[in-house]
């Protein structure tokens, strides 16, 4: 390898050069996709499910419009409602469009069924706009469904033709909205705006996040090494691996997804790990031989680290690509492109800083090297050694104490139950979704689809009985069925207090009348939403709230025991249902994940080190960071969400380089003849340097994510840095006090497995 990267140095510069610009012409191609529900598998059960509801009645989750102002019967209000809701009524983006000006009044007279507009006309003076107020009161299908029970606020719920993109359906919705303005303050929320919000912030993380990352690197880099050389050269290895792995994106036919925007931050992180280490050795050398050349330094660095750095690069490797056992698509494919990335800037850091830095001249002496100066990292790790030979134990046992005491508290730890704090809390999205709990029932939605003769008796008995007994549910807001809408023409053409009042008709042929009779004034389309056109399949529309994963078990379980027995099996169906598969998956994908790191990592650490107790001792520190980090999680009531769902594979792939190369000095200094005691002092005080300059520099790679526009990055990025942190306190304290206490033989062993 020495003789090889000096030889043919120009090759290794030049070489990865090209490939870069080539990376930047393929990444031109790259495409966005902020829809979190393709990030699953299409055979998810509710996916399949929904697939066959929208078959028949188009997509089923609503878009929610909705409309604030002190009173929602002004005249002006009411103009602007009647025109955006005609105008939108009229586009061929949208299918159905349910407002205050779709709802119908039906009343009986002369035994016949009469069916007006709830709102004939819009009400000029205060007597008939209190008249409105009364009728809509009255009227169950508009009343806390449309129109708030302070009327203040009022909402249009607008389902998109199946074959219309996100970008379509908000071009057409903001533009109705712009030609028709107004005093009312408007709210949006549903799935394509959802998506179409993420799509707009994801590209521009990507703008931001990556140069303030970079700037933030240089920074560090500058304040730890002190000389540019010990900037540009991991920066470099950093843009260059960076490229080269996001352009597998377009090369793959993948789009960036919103768990993509961490693979540039992660390669930020990740990519300068092995070039830190290539530095700060080659600092050590120059210090402490300063009547050597460039290329001897650059040759000895090379004979020091190749191994240690091949080692940790393989370990991270294989940590990452716990992330295949996800569900998530995206997940799998980030840990197939941080694999690849990470072994780049591998290769890169033994080939390209080696063939560059061989060119250069010496640069300055640092003399924290020396043994007379300590300097600031000097001083903390000789603190940090002498801690470790005087209080071995009591370390061992502190480290347990807290261990078993967080650990107990991942019984707190919850899973998500949707996405929506995918957006900020403030947002319109999310204001759109307090009001519309308090006021509209809730913006979770499930249809239960029936097939069989939906005009028998019998089947809309049971659709009735369901929609009683889950309106108990206080999660519960509105529930609507052809049965709903049935029981209000029974107290049209009945008088009340006689048998037929309030109730379903009995027999087929009942129920085929009072249908005729509402088309002979009314328009059978108003029912389209409900059922198909030859009664043959219908809908129970349920309208909920579910705020955590416990209630959405209950209100799905309940839904599940009601219909086990109904002969027509009934599908359940609507995006809450994919909500909570989603939340199933992440957590198998972090158990599963978690297990494959932490059993490969031991694997790989007996097979380097030839030894089962090396494996065990060195995923002591990645079990304690991780469990302590999800016991906190439980405690500060932090979901397991899309993202913190990757923390562990991430966090254990790179939180055990540490312990390499910890076990790594320590094994050198021992074969040198030092006692334990005296070589921990030295590991610690170099190597040490070297994996804190490390492990802070990837810390600071992955608090960019701090200028997130997404609260799952923020969180993942206080989460992750918190696993690292912990990942280096047991590195550089637990692993030298259980070294000194347990003295594994493994350390004062031959060579290391080559």
């Amino acid at each position: 390898m020495k003789n090889t990267v000096i030889r043919y140095r120009w090759w290794f510069i030049i070489g990865p050069i090209v490939l870069t610009v080539l990376s930047v012409i393929l990444l031109l191609r790259v495409q966005i996709n902020s829809d979190l529900e393709s990030y699953f598998p299409e055979t998810m059960p509710s996916k399949i499910n929904a697939e066959k509801v929208a078959a028949t009645f188009g997509k089923n989750e609503p878009m929610l419009l909705l409309f604030e102002t002190t009173d929602i019967l002004q005249t002006e209000t009411l103009e602007r409602l009647s025109a955006i809701h005609k105008e939108l009524s009229r586009s061929k983006v949208f299918g159905e469009v349910i407002s205050l000006f779709s709802m119908k009044e039906i009343r009986g007279e002369d035994g016949m069924m009469l069916v007006d507009p709830l709102i004939k006309r819009i009400p000029k003076t205060e007597t008939r706009r209190e008249q409105l107020r009364e009728s809509i009161r009255n009227n169950e299908l508009a009343y806390q469904t449309v129109v708030s029970a302070d009327f203040r606020y009022a909402l249009i719920l607008l389902k998109t033709n199946n074959d219309m993109t996100d970008e379509v359906v908000m071009t057409a919705l903001n533009e109705v909205l712009r030609l028709y303005p107004g005093n009312e303050k408007v709210l949006l929320n549903g799935l394509p705006y959802l998506r179409n919000e993420t799509n707009f912030r994801i590209g521009r993380d990507i703008m931001i996040l990556l140069p303030i990352g970079l700037l933030v690197m240089i920074a560090f880099l500058l304040l730890s090494f002190r000389e540019f050389r010990g900037v540009w050269l991991p920066i470099s290895v950093v843009l260059i691996s960076t490229l080269l792995s996001m352009a597998i994106l377009p090369l793959m036919g993948w789009d960036l997804s919103l768990i993509g925007i961490l693979i540039p931050i992660m390669m930020l992180s990740i990519a300068n790990n092995y070039g830190v280490h290539f530095v700060t050795y080659y600092q050590e050398l120059n210090s402490l031989h300063p009547q050597w050349g460039m290329q001897r330094i650059v040759i000895e660095t090379l004979h020091h680290l190749k191994r240690p750095i091949i080692l940790t690069g393989l370990t991270t490797i294989v940590g990452i690509l716990g992330l295949l056992t996800h569900l998530m698509i995206p997940a799998r494919q980030m840990g197939i492109i941080s694999a690849i990335g990470v072994g780049m800037a591998l290769l890169l850091s033994l080939s390209f800083i080696p063939a560059t830095l061989s060119l250069l001249k010496k640069g300055r002496i640092h003399h924290e090297f020396k043994k007379e100066k300590n300097g600031f990292f000097g001083q903390m790790l000789a603190g940090i050694s002498h801690l470790v030979n005087h209080h071995g134990k009591t370390i061992i046992v502190a480290f347990t104490i807290v261990f078993l005491l967080l650990g107990s508290c991942i019984a707190f730890l919850k899973v998500a139950s949707n996405n929506d704090d995918v957006l900020p809390r403030k947002h319109p999205y999310n204001q759109t979704i307090q009001i519309a709990n308090q006021h509209f029932g809730g913006t979770k939605f499930m249809t239960l689809c029936f097939e069989g003769d939906i005009q028998d008796p019998a089947v809309l008995k049971r659709m009735d009985d369901y929609a009683t007994a889950l309106k108990k549910m206080p999660e519960i807001g509105n529930i609507t069925s052809l049965a709903t809408v049935l029981k209000i023409m029974s107290r049209a053409m009945n008088d009340e207090g006689t048998p037929g009042y309030n109730a379903l008709p009995d027999t087929r042929e009942a129920v085929a009348q009072y249908l005729l009779l509402y088309s002979m004034s009314g328009d059978p389309e108003d029912f389209e939403s409900l059922v198909n056109f030859d009664y043959t399949r219908a809908l129970l529309n349920i309208q909920f709230n579910a705020g955590d994963m416990k209630t959405l078990n209950k209100i799905v379980g309940q839904i599940q025991d009601l219909t086990a027995n109904d002969p027509l099996q009934p599908i359940l169906s609507g995006y809450s249902l994919t909500e909570k598969e989603m939340a199933e998956s992440i957590t198998l994908g972090q158990i599963y994940s978690l297990l494959f790191a932490l059993l490969a990592i031991f694997g790989l650490l007996a097979l380097i080190f030839r030894s089962l107790s090396a494996g065990l001792i060195g995923s002591i520190p990645l079990l304690f960071a991780v469990t302590s980090t999800f016991g906190l999680m439980g405690i500060f009531n932090i979901e397991l969400n899309i993202l913190t769902a990757l923390l562990s594979s991430i966090s254990i792939g790179l939180g055990v380089d540490y312990t390499i190369h910890i076990f790594w000095r320590l094994k050198a200094e021992v074969k040198k003849g030092n006692t334990l005691p005296i070589a921990i002092v030295s590991t610690l005080k170099n190597t040490g340097r070297g994996i804190v300059i490390n492990a802070f520099s990837v810390m600071l790679g992955f608090s960019v994510l701090y200028f997130s526009a997404f609260p799952y990055l923020k969180m993942f990025a206080t989460l992750i840095i918190l696993s690292l942190f912990l990942c280096l306190i047991c590195a550089l304290i637990l692993i030298p006090a259980i070294c000194l206490v347990v003295k594994p033989k493994f350390l004062e062993s031959g060579k290391l497995r080559r």
